[in-house]
């Protein structure tokens, strides 16, 4: 059974409906100076046809909450968590290599090897999670390490280091901002159908589970060479080529103009790397680079998007246009989920304590459960957690989560195959 909280309390279940009192947020949170009237009690009926209320809590009662040990960043522990997630690759890798060859069997012996390359994913996955902890100065108290820590593991993993800092932090600063927010970013119904060209949406035929599935497979295993090569799921610059919005071009208008040599920095990780797997190759051979490196990394690109798409996608989760939007209610447009022993050890719980994690991205991950137990008493209702199984909520969000609709400024999920609320066609 399933259980997911993220409703506010309203009596009023109209789309996009609210109190006509106003409440004023001012001030300079999540990078961006914030002076704006918000509605208070704007709701909306979400997928499946709860009423969702947009939070009113200010975000100094989240981070007053907060215990200050919480905060505490120990160079000691980032460095542990380094090593011993590389010391779980090492050991994998010898097994491995060691005794699959022994299985005289062709086809079990194959399987063998795949088998590997996906256990392997799941430490690569956490190096990734450490990364990320270095692009947020989560890792130590130190800038200097936290960004050499991170450039070497990012690099590893063909990750422009410093180029997807800076477009993750303008995320984190802007999330379930419709105008403004980096990533997974879904398309307003009329986006929707301007991209399927019909006028209505009753033109459309629902996704048959074939369609949805392939669709899934295109995301999970291309989404995100997509995103840093042409940006998909972000920000759209209609003006703009898509490959000009690359991550790898320092002239990208995803990037200030200060950045410049961070993201040529970032390109030469990126060529390291390739150098690097170069030598690999000269040295052991193309198969033992495709499945100790390549196929392992495969993997490890489809737990990030995995990852990170059901964090932010959800049918009970809002969008924001940019005038009903502040950073404590984009901060609590996400949720956490629940991936068992996995999402703890070799992910460092980067599932788990999400919501958390966007309201202060420098708490690390070993402090983040702590935080969360005290952020929810601040949020009640507005602290979205599921611990439906993934691969259901996967499936489900492909399904009911296909473009955002409603009045106003508050948008909710809605899709063209029958499931929940339909969206109003016009």
């Amino acid at each position: 059974m399933s259980a997911v909280t993220v409703t506010g309390a309203s009596d009023n279940g109209n789309n996009a409906s609210s109190d006509t009192t106003t409440t004023q947020r001012k001030g300079n949170i999540g990078g961006f100076k914030q002076t704006k009237t918000l509605t208070k009690n704007l709701s909306a009926l979400n997928t499946r046809g709860e009423t969702f209320t947009a939070p009113d809590f200010a975000i100094k009662d989240i981070l007053g909450a907060i215990p200050k040990e919480c905060y505490e960043r120990r160079l000691t522990s980032g460095f542990y968590y380094v090593f011993r997630d590389i010391a779980v690759c090492a050991a994998f890798m010898y097994i491995a290599n060691n005794f699959i060859p022994l299985i005289s069997n062709t086809f079990l012996r194959g399987v063998a090897w795949v088998s590997y390359a996906i256990i392997l994913s799941l430490p690569y996955t956490g190096i990734w999670v450490m990364a990320h902890e270095c692009g947020h100065q989560a890792f130590s108290d130190y800038g200097w390490v936290n960004d050499t820590v991170g450039w070497v593991l990012h690099s590893y993993l063909l990750v422009p280091y410093f180029s997807w800092k800076y477009s993750h932090g303008k995320h984190h600063k802007a999330n379930a901002n419709l105008q403004r927010d980096m990533v997974f970013v879904p398309k307003t119904k009329e986006e929707f159908k301007k991209k399927h060209n019909v006028m209505s949406l009753s033109e459309l035929t629902s996704d048959s589970p074939i369609s949805t599935l392939y669709g899934l497979l295109l995301q999970q295993f291309g989404g995100w060479w997509t995103y840093l090569l042409i940006n998909v799921t972000g920000q759209e610059f209609p003006d703009v080529h898509p490959l000009v919005t690359s991550h790898f071009n320092p002239s990208s208008p995803i990037f200030e103009k200060r950045d410049y040599w961070f993201v040529v920095l970032s390109d030469i990780g990126i060529l390291t790397q390739l150098f690097v797997l170069y030598n690999w190759y000269q040295q052991f051979g193309g198969f033992n680079v495709f499945i100790n490196w390549f196929l392992p990394y495969v993997f490890t690109n489809h737990w990030l998007v995995f990852i990170t798409f059901l964090q932010h996608t959800e049918f009970s989760l809002p969008k924001y246009m940019n005038n009903e939007w502040n950073f404590a209610r984009g901060a609590a447009a996400t949720i956490d989920r629940e991936f068992g022993f996995v999402g703890w050890f070799f992910f460092h719980d980067i599932i788990e304590t999400h919501v958390l994690h966007h309201y202060v991205s420098r708490i690390p991950f070993y402090n983040a459960r702590i935080g969360t137990t005290a952020i929810k008493a601040v949020m009640g209702e507005h602290y979205a957690h599921s611990d439906e199984n993934m691969w259901i909520s996967l499936w489900n969000a492909a399904r009911e989560c296909q473009f955002v609709d409603g009045e106003g400024g508050l948008k909710m999920f809605r899709n063209i195959n029958n499931i929940g609320v339909a969206p109003v066609d016009n």
